[in-house]
């Protein structure tokens, strides 16, 4: 059953051009080395600079729970620390009909 997590970002002001590297990595090694990882997309709007919206499907939650025990993500979890001002995570579950 798919699993959905959004997450939003609101990093203090002058680190978001710091921050925005990291979490692009995150996101193409998410994808690239973990098969329960569907997508995940980093968006942004230039009216909201310091705003960061994450959207990640896994194939199920121990995928994403996975996903949390990688070392690349735990690495970006250490370093990002510091940039983010406010953070809130979403998580969804596929509907069957």
């Amino acid at each position: 059953m798919t699993f959905a997590v959004c997450v939003s970002f609101h990093i203090h002001e002058d680190r978001t051009s710091v921050f925005l590297p990291l979490i692009a990595e995150n996101a193409a090694q998410s994808l690239r080395d973990e098969p329960g990882c569907l997508r995940f997309d980093v968006l942004t709007d230039p009216s909201r600079p310091g705003e960061v919206f994450l959207y990640e499907l896994y194939s199920d939650a121990a995928a994403f729970d996975t996903h949390l025990a990688t070392a690349h993500f735990k690495a970006f979890d250490t370093a990002s620390a510091p940039m983010i001002a406010d953070k809130s995570v979403t998580t969804y579950r596929q509907v069957k009909a």
